[in-house]
């Protein structure tokens, strides 16, 4: 039986899922603002905080698409209530790591648990709600989930310069002891019955093995060894078996002819230009305020929330917009705007003034993230069939993460940042306004190919749920609604 949003059962379902979903999207960002203490107190360099931001990305990038499979086959709650204990068990363990080595690994283990409950909470809201309800039922979790999103560095500066950084993975575990319970006793099972229960096991693995493969090469480019060398070539090799094994399948977890659609490739491209500078730019930036401008976790935490806050409030409107005028001037104005407020924080140096230096470049930024975030997903969706939108989303959402995965290995190593370089405020801001322009170039580069090739997808497309969104890192995944929720089973 379908539920009603106004239930008590359907907000229990509401509560469970904005729990799970926002312990992944915390993660996601919080982070990066516990960096500086992460390598202080473990003794870590430069790279190993590359590699506690990636191993997460790169687990989460490579499976979330495997993810989002397995529950429609074994049952949406089934997995979702996996995915919430597994992250919760590899938070305890990033809690508890002694080094840097075992909170490397424990990040592999969180994303791995990411990649199974990100897509099961939008799965488990679309399977449950009756189809009146449903929309407002995305909605608030949408509007939650980007609230959470927009507190998440906030309360992680307070945790780091208060009870230590462990506290920002351990923190997941009461909120996982609240989620699973409710999960179990409140919200319905459901499944795919159309569901041929064979994964693109093979495929996932591949794509996981070429992106931790080039990755490690160029993290580790500086040491120019033989190794690394045979490391990068290995990732290109993964990389073509990937290709030739999604080819060949039958069932491919990402079936290459859907780039066949000259939109759908040519926003994917777009959106690996433009999360490849996000994902470098909040990765340096939040070292950036508290080696070189001093700020503490919390003021670093803190002043980092207006693109989310701007996203949180004007992403519909956006997303309006762009249904209006079409997809092609958000999606060359956006990656502009966002190229000039990066480049407005080559102001930000020793004793920068927030509102004078930090602030004008994040509201510039915040506002390009508006313009093109909304019509971006929503022409990802437009420009295929309705029955494969829930897979477009997927694959340029899992494009976005590895984007941002690859922009954290490369642009220290482009920028010049030595193994020490997070250590000396002189070093570290030498290397940031390096890195600054090459991050607005991408996204120039974005820009230009938007405006050479997006075009507005037909009136009858699908579009997207998620009308709100607040995350920053990677564009909403969106999931094709349940024509009736009558597969499920109490």
């Amino acid at each position: 039986m379908a539920v009603r949003l106004a239930s008590p059962q359907g907000k229990w379902i509401l509560l469970t899922t904005v729990l799970g979903s926002s312990m992944a999207m915390l993660d996601s960002t919080v982070v990066n603002v516990a960096l500086p203490r992460i390598g202080r107190d473990l003794d870590a360099d430069l790279a190993a905080l590359q590699w506690t931001v990636n191993a997460y990305m790169l687990t989460l990038a490579g499976l979330i698409l495997l993810g989002g499979s397995l529950g429609d086959h074994y049952g949406r709650r089934k997995v979702f209530v996996v995915g919430v204990v597994w992250f919760a068990a590899a938070s305890l363990l990033c809690g508890l790591a002694p080094g840097a080595e075992v909170l490397i690994a424990a990040r592999a283990l969180q994303g791995m648990g990411g990649a199974l409950l990100t897509p099961g909470s939008l799965a488990l809201i679309q399977a449950s709600f009756h189809p009146d309800d449903r929309g407002r039922a995305v909605g608030l979790w949408s509007g939650f989930g980007g609230i959470g999103a927009a507190v998440g560095p906030f309360v992680g500066g307070w945790l780091v310069d208060g009870p230590g950084w462990r506290w920002v993975f351990l923190l997941n575990v009461p909120l996982a002891l609240v989620c699973i319970p409710v999960a179990l006793r409140h919200v319905p099972e459901s499944a795919d019955g159309k569901s041929h229960g064979r994964f693109d096991v093979l495929g996932a693995a591949l794509g996981a093995l070429a992106l931790a493969l080039v990755t490690y090469a160029l993290i580790e480019a500086q040491e120019g060894s033989v190794a690394v060398a045979l490391t990068a070539v290995g990732g290109v090799a993964a990389g073509i078996a990937f290709g030739y094994v999604e080819k060949r399948r039958p069932d491919p977890m990402m079936p290459l002819d859907i780039f066949r659609s000259r939109q759908f490739t040519a926003v994917n491209l777009v959106t690996l230009c433009v999360y490849a500078a996000f994902g470098g730019f909040f990765f340096l930036a939040a070292l950036q305020l508290q080696v070189v401008s001093g700020y503490s976790a919390l003021a670093a935490g803190t002043a980092l929330l207006p693109t989310t806050v701007l996203m949180l409030l004007f992403s519909a409107r956006s997303g309006q917009l762009g249904e209006l005028i079409g997809p092609r001037i958000p999606l060359t104005v956006g990656p502009l705007l966002c190229a000039a407020g990066v480049l407005l924080m080559l102001r930000v140096g020793p004793d920068a003034s927030y509102v004078m230096d930090v602030l004008p470049a994040l509201l510039v930024l915040g506002l390009g993230m508006v313009t093109l975030v909304a019509p971006l997903t929503a022409t990802v969706m437009g420009s295929v069939d309705a029955a494969r939108a829930g897979l477009a989303s997927g694959i340029n959402n899992a494009a976005a993460r590895a984007a941002g995965l690859l922009a954290v290995a490369a642009l220290p190593l482009l920028a010049g940042m030595g193994p020490e370089a997070y250590r000396s405020a002189d070093a570290f801001n030498a290397a940031f306004r390096r890195a600054m322009p090459l991050c607005a170039v991408v996204l120039v580069a974005g820009a230009v190919i938007a405006f050479a090739f997006v075009r507005r997808p037909a009136p009858d497309c699908t579009r997207p749920e998620c009308r709100m969104h607040g995350h920053v890192v990677s564009p909403p995944l969106e999931r094709p609604p349940q024509p009736e929720p009558g597969s499920i089973a109490s």
